[in-house]
């Protein structure tokens, strides 16, 4: 399933894919991925990426 909601609040913090990834320690393509909702993330990982974009998990993750 895409990750639409956290596309969206990418977008909303006026970051690159790239900019995210590098802020949170992945690359572009890990980010891309994610967005497509084809790659299974670590909690850490959810957890950074929601520090970044200023969100909760269940804002970004959970349905």
């Amino acid at each position: 399933m895409k990750n639409i909601k956290m596309k969206i609040a990418r977008i909303e913090c006026d970051l690159s894919q790239e900019q995210l990834a590098e802020a949170v320690g992945v690359t572009r393509q890990t980010i891309g991925l994610i967005e497509a909702g084809k790659y299974n993330l670590s909690l850490n990982l959810c957890i950074a990426i929601c520090k970044e974009l200023h969100k909760t998990l269940d804002e970004l993750f959970w349905m």
